[in-house]
This record gives structure tokens, sequence and C-alpha cells, in this order.
């Protein structure tokens, strides 16, 4: 499934722009979007899909506001969710009974926070469990004890996070300074405060849980070496692509691997989504393996 003609945040003042051409998707009354999926699946309706996927830019848009602390391009972090959304319009199944966007909730933050993991270096986040849980939780847990002030925190707050996570209090401390600066989300969307309102209207609903999906996560933490193991299923192109892309530390622009390779921008891109298609696929197998493995270990002691 490509993502052509998917709109795109430009590089100056694009994301209110963004924002108002994704309004204009129509959303999906229950059994449209029923159809659509059904049309998708047994026919590989790519109409269907489109149609699919561009009404639900709206739900990534508003995820992908909940990430935007972590220092990252927003346009980044969108199209990450894109991806993201893109996958789950591919697997979603509709006999099942609920409706796409409860399904692509876990694909958009996942695709995210495996972006977002990637983007930050092993120095700034760390790797064990508890660092990835205070990473993507400690704005939350402080916004839930109005702890909102730049700085460090007050030896209660901190007490109080600790204990509510589940780490140690010194973990907090850290983790909070690496995390310092983060853009005040009471700011206007739009610099001239005209509509939109405030960052924080566009967060992500907490129903679902990303401490949940961080549970799950965690038995992925040799994900890295896997990753290495994956780049082999790639071309020579695709992995030059994928690299300038998503391991760059300072990612490539579309326009430039376009004007390298001699193709178009969407061709860019839908060769990155394909990219990371094979080496999310290659990843799952490879911890697979490691994983039964480690199952099977105890059978045979």
């Amino acid at each position: 499934m490509a993502s052509a003609s998917l709109p795109i945040v430009a590089a100056e003042g694009g994301l209110s722009r963004y924002l108002d051409e994704i309004r204009k998707f129509p959303m999906l009354q229950p059994q449209e979007e029923y159809m659509l999926a059904k049309r998708w699946r047994e026919h590989e309706d790519s109409d269907a899909a489109h149609k699919l996927v561009t009404s639900h830019l709206r739900l990534v848009a508003k995820i992908a506001m909940g990430y935007r602390g972590y220092g990252l391009p927003i346009g980044e972090v969108i199209s990450e969710g894109n991806v993201g959304l893109m996958q789950a319009v591919k697997r979603f199944e509709p006999e099942k009974g609920f409706r796409l966007a409860t399904y692509a909730m876990w694909w958009i933050k996942a695709s995210i926070q495996e972006y977002i993991l990637r983007s930050w270096s092993l120095v700034k986040m760390g790797t064990t469990a508890n660092q990835k849980k205070l990473f993507f939780n400690l704005r939350k847990a402080k916004s839930q004890i109005s702890a909102l002030d730049e700085g460090d925190l007050r030896p209660d707050q901190v007490k109080q996070i600790a204990t509510k996570l589940g780490v140690q209090e010194q973990e907090v401390i850290e983790m909070n300074r690496r995390l310092g600066g983060d853009s005040s989300l009471n700011s206007p969307i739009r610099s001239d405060g005209e509509g939109e309102g405030e960052w924080q209207d566009w967060l992500a609903d907490d129903s679902a849980s990303q401490e949940a999906l961080l549970v799950q996560q965690e038995e992925a933490d040799n994900r890295h070496a896997a990753l290495k193991e994956a780049l082999g299923v790639l071309n020579d192109r695709e992995r030059r692509i994928f690299e300038a892309r998503r391991l760059a530390e300072d990612p490539i622009t579309l326009e430039e691997l376009s004007e390298e390779f001699g193709v178009s921008r969407e061709r860019v891109r839908q060769i990155e989504v394909r990219a990371f298609e094979k080496i999310q696929k290659a990843v799952r197998e490879a911890v697979a393996r490691q994983e039964a493995g480690r199952l099977a270990l105890p059978a045979h002691a």
C-alpha cells in the first residue's frame, strides 16, 4: 500500500495548512467503513484503502501532537504515524466487529514510538525498561500532579511520580532533566493566534495506555541487534533510503534523495515505506526466533 497523494507537512509554516487540508477528508460512517475495508481486504481496491487512510489522518495528527515534547520535527512524527496507519489499514479485519480507529491507534503509537526510540541516542534516554517507561510517561505523570513548571521537580513530586511509575527517585530526576525544555502545551497552534486552539487540545486520548504498549515492546529489548540483522533483506537503494531517512541522526529530505536517485519525491517515499515494511517483518521474525530459543531452553535443561 503506497502513500501516494497523502498530504505532507511542509517545512515552513506547514502544520496549520496540513491540519486544514486533512480536515477536508470526510469521516466515515460505520457501515461505509466496513464496506471499504471489505473491498480492500477481498479485492485489494486501492481507492477503498486510500479513503480509509485519509479519513483517519486526523487521528494520526491528534496522537502525534502528544509526542511533541521529544524534540523531533512534528512533520516527521506525523509521517511515522501515517506509516503506522497504513499498516493498520492493510491488516484490518472488519469482520471482528470493532472500528478501524480502535485498531489503528496501536499501530500509530507503535510506529511513532519506534521512530522516537531510534531518533534519541542511548546516551539521552537509556535502554532499561524503567527508562523507557519514564521516557513515555513522565510528562503525563507530571501533569497529573500539576508539576508543569520547567526545571527540577520538588522532592515530594519526585517521590510521588516514582511511586506511581514504580521506578527509583533518582531515575525520575535524571529523566526529567533529559527531557527538560519541552515546549509549552498551552501555546497557540498558530502564531497569529487565529483559531485552532492550543496544542494541548490536540493531545492523544489516554484511553489506550502508552505504558501498556511499552510492556509489549520491552519484550523486544534486543531489537537493535535484530535491526542490524534485518538490514540484510534490503537491496542497495532501499538500504540507502532507509538509513538516510530512519537511522541517520540528521535525516535526509525526500527532495535530496529524489535528486540522488533521479526519481520523484513520492517514489522515494514509497521505497522508504516498502523498506520499512521489510525491516519490520525481518525484525519480528528475528526476535521471534530469539524468543523461541529462550523459551525452549528450560525444556532441555
